[in-house]
């Protein structure tokens, strides 16, 4: 059983890596503030703990909602999932040969305004809420409520793990973030990613 539900606690892992790999405004904010060395912790425990609850606030609303769908709503809510993994795919190869700037010029700010932005870099983002709410918990809709659990574990501990990482190794890791050869190999492993998760969805809606 234990084996069992790590599947999918794997499963969450490497999904939610996948989504949060991908250099964006929240994650430039993180490693820039990283580099100042400006209240490391509070920010990535803010993103990490945010993450936990978007992702689990998805996987519930799903496990909540799917007891009133029927095949027309579930077929529908496939066909959208494909979309924007089809979507999340493109932009994943339009950005294969990205470059990233950090801005590292040192300014004293408060930690109530660190908090403040590091709240709307979250919160006003809409890529949140379509990564983590809707496309986790559309994807684990049809897990039992074990698995659900597990997977979102999987995918919360990808956040604390990415966000801790990244902020608290800023200085070196924006070395190589900056590498345009590091960002082809992370799009590459991200595209192959989803593109098995698309195959996954298109073989539900199949069968």
């Amino acid at each position: 059983m234990l084996s069992y539900l790590m599947e999918y606690l794997i499963l969450g892992f490497f999904t939610g890596l996948s989504l949060i790999l991908a250099i964006g405004a929240q994650n430039i904010f993180v490693i820039e503030q990283g580099l100042k060395k400006q209240h490391i912790f509070l920010i990535c425990f803010v993103c990490s703990i945010s993450d936990l609850i978007l992702i689990f606030l998805g996987i519930f609303l799903f496990h909540y909602f799917i007891q009133y769908f029927n095949s027309t709503i579930e077929l529908i809510f496939n066909i959208l999932l494909i979309i924007f993994l089809v979507h999340f795919i493109y932009s994943k190869i339009k950005t294969y040969n990205s470059k990233v700037k950090f801005n590292s010029d040192i300014k004293d700010v408060s930690k109530s305004d660190i908090l403040l932005k590091t709240l709307g870099f979250t919160y006003l983002n809409p890529h949140v809420y379509s990564d983590t709410v809707f496309f986790l918990g559309n994807f684990s809709k049809n897990f039992i409520l074990n698995q659900k659990i597990s997977f979102g574990i999987g995918a919360s501990i990808a956040s604390f793990l990415f966000f801790f990482l990244i902020g608290y190794l800023s200085k070196y890791l924006s070395k190589y973030a900056q590498i345009e050869k590091i960002w082809k190999i992370i799009n590459i492993f991200i595209i192959v990613f989803m593109s098995f998760l698309t195959f996954f969805v298109f073989l539900e809606i199949v069968n």
